[in-house]
């Protein structure tokens, strides 16, 4: 913005920099997200997570049976690092071709920033591809459904952010329904090994930080979703290729799909394709409501993929599953109604305690008369 003072009257001429013209990234509108070049800014509230709870649920079940599907190829189990390697190349080729589409291609996020966030989604992703070599999918889930309390616990260390007692029952119920909805799955073929549950746990303990790290940066520095996935998932690719050439485990895991190449990299394509349109969608969610929201979302879809799973492959039944799966439901309630607390209006104990005496009085009193 210039200012131009005349000499001979005071007179002030402003001009306004065109949309061509570089802008500061604070003069940005903040309310701009834009998920697989579809501004969601211009939805109310309701839609948006709408939209974005679909994609979640629609891209990450197919992802979820398309990573179950590759490590049922024998002889693959020991290359899930190499599967990471392949899947963070593929999300940095998406992410590059998206941020391709959008007007505003600079890079907002500091690279440093982008250098812990990679780190933490090398972490988080790797390590959960690996443990699967040594757990089923079912164990690796009752590791992966306790991920709602680490994510508030990293929300007030990392964010001084402050929960209700709402969200902290809503963690508690989720986390402690799907963990007895999955105990029983595990139970018809329990396949616990002590590496795969370090790997999972090293897992769990990068994925409840990084949403917390990646909601500051996005709203900080009002990054754009396809800018995360580019730069996180591209410096993430050179960690995790470094690492492979370091420990000399690049050369097998490329003969062996060589060998299998439909198997593994076509399967990988899919795969990493639903998982790239999944993880916009939580990006999307992250920065519109916050990561706990997002992590409830991600945790209700895990219970999702277990129902489903019972569904279309025939499995034992027992009631266990019906309680957990209201216990669930409890925690997803519990966490909409600690959204919109002054909306909904729930009566309190007192208030019901007083009620029902009150009630008792009147029925007292017409029994008298």
């Amino acid at each position: 913005m210039d200012l131009k003072f005349t000499s001979s009257r005071k007179y002030i001429s402003i001009s306004v920099p065109s949309k061509s013209q570089t802008m500061s990234p604070h003069i940005k509108s903040v309310d701009d997200v834009v998920v697989l070049g579809v501004n969601l800014s211009k939805f109310n509230k309701p839609t948006q997570f709408f939209i974005c709870v679909s994609g979640v649920f629609m891209f990450y079940l197919i992802y979820g049976y398309l990573q179950e599907l590759i490590f049922s190829v024998e002889g693959f189990k020991p290359f899930g690092w190499y599967l990471t390697l392949v899947q963070f190349g593929f999300y940095s080729i998406f992410g590059l071709i998206e941020l391709q589409l959008i007007q505003d291609k600079r890079r907002r996020i500091p690279g440093k920033t982008y250098m812990i966030i990679a780190f933490l989604t090398v972490g988080t992703m790797g390590l959960s591809n690996t443990s699967l070599g040594y757990l089923n999918y079912p164990t690796q889930v009752i590791f992966k459904c306790c991920k709602l309390i680490p994510v508030m616990v990293g929300g007030v260390f990392i964010q001084g952010k402050r929960y209700n007692i709402a969200d902290v029952s809503a963690a508690l119920c989720m986390s402690l329904g799907l963990i007895w909805f999955t105990l029983a799955d595990s139970t018809v073929a329990p396949n616990f090994n002590l590496t795969g549950v370090i790997l999972i746990s090293l897992a769990l303990c990068a994925d409840a930080v990084i949403g917390n790290v990646q909601e500051k940066a996005m709203k900080l520095h009002n990054g754009s979703n396809s800018e995360m996935v580019l730069y996180s998932y591209s410096i993430g690719f050179v960690y995790i290729l470094f690492g492979l050439t370091c420990t000399s485990g690049l050369s097998p895991a490329v003969t062996f799909c060589s060998k299998h190449p439909v198997q593994t990299y076509g399967y990988a394509f899919l795969f990493s394709l639903t998982g790239y349109f999944g993880i916009s969608f939580v990006l999307a969610l992250i920065k519109i409501f916050g990561a706990l929201l997002a992590v409830t979302v991600t945790t209700g879809r895990k219970a999702t993929t277990i129902v489903l799973s019972f569904l279309f492959f025939a499995k034992p039944f027992t009631f266990q599953y019906v309680w957990s799966g209201l216990l669930v439901v409890l925690g997803i309630f519990l966490n909409v109604y600690s959204k919109n607390m002054d909306k909904i209006k729930l009566p309190s104990l007192r208030g019901v305690w007083k009620k029902s005496v009150e009630e008792r009085k009147t029925r007292t009193l017409s029994q008298t008369v």
